[in-house]
């Protein structure tokens, strides 16, 4: 958890706990895995109430942060989304608010209804198989000018939430460099494929585009802005993704703990064993150290975005390499009761698993580092 809260974010914090607490508890999260559901909108809109999509937006636009720091704040949302393993589309609707906010009151009707939980906006932009490099080429949708709009044709996949998402926030290719287009899901030429992913509540979708009309009012960027969108958006959610999993591996280590002082084998609880504590001991250091490299990342969006790519990185790489082994030595902690599908551990071993591989793998983040110092060196 970030290490120095303000009293303000210390009431966000618990306020938000406890909202997930009384309203997201496993037992509700296996109702929804069991009903093939990916969150209940109604329970989102509530969520919005809180605070969680306004804090990126600028206040003129009827948004606002709780104490000038939003992406500090929310890295703490993520944190306990993943402390709960709740649904919820807060990384992919942070990214497409942090991409229309950068647009201004053009697109003020879309921010308010995204906002407000009325619509769920996803972005679509992953590229299977071909890291994180930002070339306009690489990218799986193309736009070809059509007057001053676009027509947009190809295939995103793994867009999360998908499913259910009212609008999209397109990542393409064009001749004069990428674009972002704000497409609805209802759009003719837009099919929408759900997808299975490992996540028992997080959803993902294929999302296909066969030749869209997309008018010159709802082009978000073009060309050099929408470079600096497309990098500002792929900070905040890998930073997201790596709070979500620090959260995931932290609500694990917690219950294996009581779990090693409550079970007995030959007369002594299993936190007896010297071990079994050296171990675990392992998991706390690297534990607290994806809490640490979380709150740098946050720091450094919120203190100076243009810079903040290596921290970015260096927290989802450590991150996402390390909260799926703390999670997977607690699996083996439990013995074979960890195995099992009744024991909630597998739970946040999924979501910390998902999280690994969306919005750049620890491998590729670390290649990602290793250009930006070839760069500062040159």
């Amino acid at each position: 958890m970030i290490l120095d809260f303000t009293p303000d974010q210390r009431l966000f914090h618990s306020t938000t706990k406890d909202f997930l607490e009384r309203t997201a508890p496993v037992a509700a999260v296996r109702e929804l895995a069991d009903s093939g559901g990916g969150f209940d909108r109604d329970w989102w809109r509530r969520g919005a109430e809180l605070g969680w999509t306004a804090l990126l937006v600028p206040e003129e636009l009827g948004g606002g942060s709780v104490s000038g720091s939003p992406v500090t704040e929310l890295t703490i949302v993520a944190e306990e989304m993943g402390r709960a393993c709740a649904p919820g589309p807060l990384t992919t609707t942070s990214a497409v608010l942090a991409g229309l906010a950068r647009a201004g009151d053009r697109f003020a009707a879309a921010i308010e209804a995204i906002m407000s939980g009325e619509t769920v906006a996803s972005w679509a932009f992953y590229r299977p198989g071909r890291g994180l490099s930002l070339d306009h080429a690489s990218l799986s949708a193309r736009a070809e000018p059509d007057g001053e709009g676009y027509r947009l044709s190809g295939e995103v996949d793994r867009v999360e939430s998908g499913d259910q998402a009212g609008v999209f926030l397109v990542t393409a290719g064009s001749p004069g460099g990428p674009v972002q287009l704000l497409v609805p899901a209802d759009s003719p030429g837009v099919t929408v494929t759900p997808t299975w992913t490992l996540d028992v509540v997080r959803r993902t979708a294929r999302v296909g585009f066969a030749d869209v009309a997309v008018p010159p009012d709802a082009v978000v960027q073009r060309g050099a802005e929408a470079a600096a969108a497309v990098e500002a958006q792929l900070q905040i959610a890998a930073a997201l993704a790596a709070a979500e999993m620090a959260g995931a591996a932290d609500r694990t280590f917690e219950f294996t703990v009581q779990w090693m002082f409550d079970r007995y084998t030959f007369g002594r609880p299993l936190a007896s064993y010297q071990a079994l504590k050296h171990r675990m001991a392992d998991n706390k250091t690297w534990l607290e150290a994806c809490h640490a490299t979380v709150s740098a990342a946050a720091r450094a969006l919120d203190d100076d975005p243009a810079e903040a790519a290596e921290a970015v990185s260096a927290a989802k790489s450590f991150v996402g390499a390390k909260a799926p082994v703390i999670i997977q030595d607690c699996v083996q902690m439990h013995g074979g009761i960890g195995v099992t599908w009744e024991h909630d551990i597998h739970l946040y071993l999924r979501r910390a698993t998902l999280d690994r591989a969306l919005y750049g793998t620890p491998e590729e983040h670390r290649r990602r580092i290793t250009d930006l110092l070839d760069r500062r060196a040159a």
